[in-house]
């Protein structure tokens, strides 16, 4: 075991053998396996989106299987889907090992909660186990009325996981009535409040959108809370999310977001690398390519953060 590593390991010494045994099957596997930095493939967007928004552009993808082989072809350090999408490919995963993160709670298009949203749990850890997943997935959207339910549920959720061995992994999406507006979903101090809300809840790993270079809560704004701090740059902004993570000591992981041009994204991860992600979790920007170049894609993210 290398020294970054180990120095991961020892960030979570609550963590029971069989879950730091996870999350080394998430840190050793794949192409960029054993750096520390991450990679991953999730594909919940068919039930986020809808199929046709998700798949259409690249129609190989409707085939759950196809997204299983995308993501051990192209060496990502892991998989995230929901119930059905792991179950339709449970036997690619399993030949490959591949470690997966069963996403155990959903929100679609045609929930009319729009302001204040309210996903709803469609599986949970004895599921997770029963497929052999590495982990277990939940969003929360701080700002949302009813983040306080999903909070609890949390709770539920990183019990029951510490009891089966399962690495806990948080997105952190704020996004409600409780935001001044829309426009500071991604504000640095509004992301920063997410995800260290995230690590309060117990989550090992923490998924986060890229941020903006604003300041979106009001309290903030009257404080000068980050006037000190240098926010121009997305490295400058990510630096601070990062910390936001008990000074680092939680794995922060960035969204690849909405499709956009290989250079682009590759720009946005150079950025990311250098404000010290952990790296990228890349769905659509993968999945809506052929699969020839979602590799030659994955692979130079892998190489940016590696390097």
């Amino acid at each position: 075991m290398g020294n970054r590593v180990s120095e991961i390991l020892s960030w979570y010494p609550a963590m029971t053998a069989q879950q730091k045994h996870n999350l080394l099957r998430f840190i050793n596997y794949g192409r960029i396996g054993g750096t520390g930095k991450f990679v991953l493939l999730p594909v919940d967007q068919g039930f986020e989106h809808g199929p046709g928004r998700s798949f259409q552009p690249n129609p190989a993808g409707y085939d759950p299987a196809y997204h299983a082989k995308l993501a051990i072809e192209a060496g990502c350090n892991g998989y995230a889907a929901p119930l059905g999408q792991i179950e339709a490919a449970a036997d690619i995963i399993a030949a490959a090992e591949l470690p997966t993160i069963l996403k155990v709670n959903s929100h679609d298009l045609m929930m009319p909660d729009e302001s204040d949203p309210n996903p709803t749990v469609t599986s949970w850890v004895d599921d997770a186990v029963r497929l052999g997943c590495a982990a277990v997935g939940f969003t929360i959207y701080p700002g949302s009325l009813h983040s306080g339910t999903m909070y609890e549920q949390v709770r539920e959720l990183a019990a029951d996981a510490r009891s089966a061995g399962l690495v806990v992994v948080v997105w952190a999406y704020p996004r409600g009535s409780g935001l001044p507006s829309k426009d500071v979903e991604t504000a640095v101090d509004v992301v920063c409040y997410a995800v260290h809300i995230a690590a309060q809840l117990g989550a090992h790993i923490i998924k986060c959108k890229p941020t903006k270079a604003t300041i979106g809560l009001p309290e903030h704004i009257k404080r000068g809370t980050y006037k000190d701090v240098p926010i121009d740059t997305l490295a400058d902004r990510t630096k601070i999310v990062v910390k936001s993570a008990f000074n680092g000591k939680r794995i922060v992981i960035n969204s690849g977001g909405e499709a956009k041009s290989d250079e682009e994204v590759l720009e946005e991860v150079r950025q990311l690398a250098a404000g010290n992600s952990f790296g990228s979790i890349v769905g659509r920007n993968a999945f809506q390519r052929p699969m020839d170049a979602a590799i030659k894609l994955l692979h130079q993210i892998q190489d940016i953060y590696t390097k």
